[in-house]
């Protein structure tokens, strides 16, 4: 019966602080908007894609996003990066892993991977834990890397990343987070998975020093 008192207290407790974190306005962090991120990157050339339609807009709740296609001498990648300002109005992000098989897409591969990159384009190296699959469609494959994004943080997990949201929401009243998706086609000869893997994790390291100006800290 004391059992049962206490756990009822801690639930009215829990869900009192989480109203009053829910009601409280969040703070907009200083950021470039995506659509300026850059065409020129390393040595990949991008181009705008076209936009999402309403349908698939109003599926994704995303606050602002950008679809490109960039191309090198080795390869040619898809990029989406979709910004979340907040997700405390049920918006948010959506794990690709629930977006590609409604689209066809199945996964053949699942795999971590562990990728060192630049935290600016002159800023100090790190290292970032990713998401890297292979997918196919008929007889299409890709290579897949994705991965969530909130202030410095970058998670593979879709688990921690709804945990560490609610942790921001509590230490810094704060949701915003951003999902980075990139796809590389492989092609149908013996090396063609190869290439692609590393194609795809040359974009990355290519991208990330520019995210920091766009995704807030």
């Amino acid at each position: 019966m004391i059992r049962r008192a206490l756990l009822a207290s801690a639930c009215v407790v829990a869900a009192s602080v989480y109203l009053t974190i829910a009601l409280r306005a969040e703070p907009t962090p200083i950021r470039e908007p995506l659509n300026v991120l850059p065409l020129e990157i390393g040595g990949w050339h991008g181009q705008i894609e076209p936009d999402f339609s309403d349908e698939i807009l109003q599926q994704l709740g995303v606050d602002e996003y950008i679809v490109r296609s960039y191309v090198s001498d080795k390869a040619l990648v898809g990029l989406y990066v979709g910004f979340y300002a907040s997700q405390r109005q049920g918006d948010s992000i959506h794990s690709p892993l629930n977006c590609l098989p409604g689209a066809g897409w199945v996964p053949i591969e699942q795999a971590r991977t562990v990728v060192p990159v630049r935290t600016t384009p002159d800023g100090p190296m790190r290292t970032i834990e990713i998401n890297r699959f292979v997918i196919q469609k008929g007889l299409d494959r890709q290579v897949v890397y994705y991965w969530y994004q909130s202030r410095d943080r970058v998670v593979a997990s879709e688990y921690w990343g709804k945990v560490y949201t609610v942790v921001d929401a509590i230490r810094f009243n704060r949701t915003d987070a951003a999902l980075v998706r990139v796809t590389v086609p492989i092609g149908s000869d013996d090396g063609a998975r190869g290439r692609a893997v590393a194609a795809g994790m040359e974009f990355v390291q290519a991208l990330f020093p520019f995210l920091s100006r766009h995704l807030p800290l």
